[in-house]
C-alpha cells in the first residue's frame, strides 16, 4: 500500500511538471493556433542561463527570475525575427520554422554551455516528509512545482477569460484581418502570445531541471510527454492541460513502478493514440471552439 501511495505522489510531482510545459502549449495555441515545437529547446536553453546564475549567485530564485526574463525577450524575438516572416496563413510553415528552431537552439546549447551532464540545485528539500514515522514521496520541491503550475492556470483562466487583452490575442490568432479591421494591433498581440508562451515553457524548464541533471537535449522526453498531456486535456483549455499532465504523470509513475521503465515511451504512445481515435479535439475542448 505504502509502495502504491508512493508510486502516486511521484506521478503527481512529475505530472505537474508535464503539466507546466503543456501549460505553456496551450498558451501558445490560444494565442497564436500555432503549436511551438521549439518549446523545449528555449526553455532548455533559458535554463542553461539560470544555471549560470545560480553557479555565481548561489540563488535559485534568482537564476528562475532571469529565465524567465530571458524567456520573454526570446519569445518575443523568435515571433519579430524568425516566424513572422513566415505568413499569417502558413500554419504549416510555422510548423517547419519551429521544428527547424528547435534543432538549431539545441546545436547552440551545445556549443555555448557543452554537452556534458551538469546538476542544477533544488529550491527546496528533495526529502519525503515523514507522517506517523512513514516517509511518503512528497517533497518541499515537489510542492513548490505543485504551486507554481496552480499559479501558472490561475493566470491563465484570468487572462483569457477575464481581460481585454486575452480578448484581443485571441481576436488575433483566430483572423487577423478582422482583428486589425477592429482596431487590434495583431501584430503585438501575436508578439506578445509568443512571449508569455516563452515565459511558461522557461518556468517549465527550470521546474524540470531542479534537483537533476541538464544537458542540451534533457528536454527531449518532457516535450513528448508534456504535448501528450496537452493533447489529452484539449490544446483548448488550460485546465485539460492541468489534468492531462497530472495523468500522464501517474500513468507513466505506475507502469515504471509496476511493469517497467522501458515501457514508458510505449505508454506515452498509446494515451496519445487512444486520445485520437476517441475523442480528437481532447478531453475538456469544446468541438465548437476548435472549428472556429
Amino acid at each position: 500500500m505504502l509502495q502504491f501511495v508512493n508510486t502516486l505522489l511521484t506521478g503527481l510531482g512529475q505530472g505537474a511538471v508535464y503539466a507546466a510545459f503543456a501549460l505553456a502549449l496551450v498558451l501558445i495555441w490560444r494565442a497564436t493556433r500555432v503549436v511551438n515545437f521549439a518549446q523545449g529547446a528555449m526553455a532548455a536553453f533559458t535554463t542553461y542561463l539560470a544555471l549560470l546564475v545560480v553557479e555565481s549567485t548561489g540563488s535559485w530564485w534568482i537564476g528562475l527570475l532571469v529565465a524567465l526574463a530571458c524567456g520573454l525577450v526570446l519569445g518575443a524575438g523568435v515571433e519579430r525575427v524568425v516566424v513572422r516572416r513566415v505568413g499569417p496563413h502558413n500554419e504549416l510553415g510555422a510548423v517547419i520554422v519551429t521544428l527547424g528552431l528547435f534543432v538549431a537552439l539545441q546545436a547552440l546549447a551545445s556549443i555555448l554551455f557543452g554537452a556534458q551532464f551538469r546538476s542544477f540545485p533544488a529550491p527546496a528539500g528533495l526529502e519525503g516528509f515523514s507522517i506517523g514515522g512513514v516517509t511518503v514521496a512528497l517533497t518541499p520541491s515537489m510542492l513548490i512545482t505543485i504551486g507554481a503550475v496552480a499559479v501558472v492556470l490561475l493566470g491563465l483562466v484570468a487572462l483569457f477569460r477575464f481581460t481585454d487583452v486575452g480578448l484581443r490575442m485571441r481576436a488575433s490568432a483566430f483572423d487577423g484581418e478582422v482583428a486589425r479591421l477592429l482596431g487590434v494591433p495583431v501584430g503585438r498581440m501575436l508578439t506578445l502570445g509568443w512571449a508569455l508562451a516563452a515565459l511558461v515553457g522557461s518556468l517549465a524548464g527550470v521546474l524540470i531541471a531542479s534537483g537533476s541533471l541538464v544537458w542540451p537535449a534533457y528536454m527531449d522526453t518532457v516535450i513528448v510527454n508534456g504535448f501528450v498531456a496537452a493533447v489529452l486535456g484539449g490544446l483548448d483549455s488550460p485546465g485539460g492541460a492541468v489534468v492531462g499532465g497530472l495523468a500522464m504523470g501517474v500513468i507513466l509513475a505506475l507502469v515504471t513502478g509496476y511493469v517497467g521503465a522501458d515501457l514508458v515511451p510505449l505508454a506515452a504512445l498509446a494515451v496519445l493514440v487512444a486520445v485520437l481515435l476517441v475523442r480528437p479535439q481532447g478531453l475538456f475542448a469544446r468541438t465548437a471552439a476548435r472549428r472556429v
